[in-house]
């Protein structure tokens, strides 16, 4: 029987917790969902790969949507089932960019053993957010629902990300861009910066150039930018991201002195919006 925990901690998928640190630190799961055509699936239930592969093939991009109220009805229900001890924190995707966060508050109406706090972030860096507070928990066992609030609250308030899509394809295909702004930029080789600034995805900068030699100086400049804790750094990457580049951001990460660095394969969330080959930067900031 597995032992009960005081605070169970819960996120949507577009989070992107690999199974296995969702299975060591007991992370609840609720789904967001992807529509293909006239079929909607739960997100985290199939490979990213199968979003390209659809959009390749149809030419329509699938649509995204977030956790609705019964979703977490149901988890709710599940978790209060296994653990009718634990106080639930859902920790959620950007309220300002979904429904998640506010499906969460009806479905938690008159259950006094849940809170929903939103994380202001998505993708890797709500998953970094949830994923930190865990290891904090298992670290601190004598802390208190009010003290892990506390940890949150700081966790939300210093975690930094940004993305970079490799072409503007599939934010043509969703409406974010023109036709015309996605034709220059691949004339170009014109890379938006995308950041979550107050809970909104913001694009930044134009970044120019290959992604072979743009996203290691990505990590450079943005872990100096934000003075970005050195214990740990998380890397998003869609599908077709290449090897080689792979090698060449992971060496730059290491020349700063990050002592782990982490990689998290994008779902299908961030890869509809982004598309294939996107890379994004996970951190805290020091300050």
């Amino acid at each position: 029987m597995e032992e009960r925990k005081t605070v169970l901690l819960m996120a949507e998928t577009g989070a992107d917790i690999p199974r296995e640190a969702a299975e060591r630190y007991n992370i609840q799961i609720v789904p967001m969902h992807i529509t293909f055509g006239e079929e909607t699936r739960d997100d985290g239930t199939f490979p990213s790969e199968e979003i390209c592969a659809y959009y390749e093939r149809t030419g329509i991009l699938p649509k995204t949507s977030g956790s609705v109220p019964e979703d977490f009805a149901k988890a709710f229900d599940l978790a209060r089932e296994r653990w009718p001890q634990a106080h639930i924190l859902h920790l959620a995707y950007s309220a300002a960019t979904t429904c998640s966060y506010q499906s969460a508050l009806v479905a938690a109406e008159g259950r006094d053993y849940i809170t929903s706090v939103d994380t202001k972030v998505a993708c890797a860096g709500q998953g970094a957010v949830v994923m930190t507070l865990a290891r904090l928990m298992e670290e601190h066992p004598e802390w208190d629902l009010e003290q892990i609030l506390a940890a949150a609250g700081t966790l939300i308030e210093k975690v930094r990300m940004c993305f970079i899509p490799d072409d503007l394809e599939y934010l043509r295909a969703g409406g974010r861009v023109s036709n015309a702004v996605a034709l220059v930029g691949r004339v170009l080789g014109i890379h938006p910066l995308i950041e979550f600034v107050d809970g909104n995805l913001v694009a930044t900068k134009k970044l120019r150039g290959k992604l072979v030699k743009l996203a290691p100086q990505l990590v450079r400049d943005y872990a100096r930018e934000h003075d970005l804790d050195r214990e740990e750094l998380w890397l998003i990457w869609t599908p077709g991201f290449p090897v080689e580049v792979r090698a060449a951001v992971e060496a730059a990460a290491r020349e700063l002195g990050f002592r782990k660095v982490t990689w998290i394969k994008s779902g299908g969330v961030i890869t509809t919006h982004s598309g294939p080959s996107a890379f994004g930067v996970v951190g805290f900031a020091g300050k």
